[in-house]
């Protein structure tokens, strides 16, 4: 009796632990230093693919104009604003294309970082999502997130 009480303890802190890493963004830093950026900084350093298609230039365009404010450049997030989108949590196999189109379309409650929820995007077209999409999964791929 006393072992299952000890093995349930232990298993309800690595759960813990894990919920709170993926609401926190797992501690993510730009350094690695393990100093938190500061309000408005990016949340974690990006590579830029050396070219772009001619898709993800039209997206990058698109999201520097309608998602950077809160995303931040490059989607490194921004501290206190957005997360990153060039982050684990946002590979395909876990949210798929459809996913930022929803996002864009409905908006987002949030469930994996502690930045509130997200609001639809007015003004953005079918065509300018896929754009952004594809800028977003280009500079993923950059980054060893596929």
């Amino acid at each position: 009796m006393n072992r299952t009480l000890i093995i349930g303890a232990v298993a309800a802190l690595v759960g813990a632990a894990a919920v709170y890493f993926m609401d926190t963004g797992g501690g993510e830093t730009t350094s690695g230093t393990g100093v938190v950026p500061a309000e408005g900084a990016a949340m974690v350093e990006v590579a830029l693919p050396q070219t772009l298609s001619q898709t993800a230039q039209i997206g990058q365009k698109a999201f520097d104009a309608a998602c950077a404010e809160c995303h931040g450049t490059n989607a490194a997030g921004r501290m206190g604003n957005g997360p990153p989108l060039i982050h684990k949590v946002y590979e395909p196999s876990h949210h798929s294309d459809m996913a930022f189109h929803l996002a864009v379309q409905n908006g987002v409650r949030a469930h994996h970082w502690k930045f509130g929820n997200m609001p639809p995007q007015e003004g953005l077209t079918r065509g300018d999502v896929d754009a952004i999409v594809a800028y977003v999964r280009e500079v993923q791929q950059a980054n060893g997130i596929n």
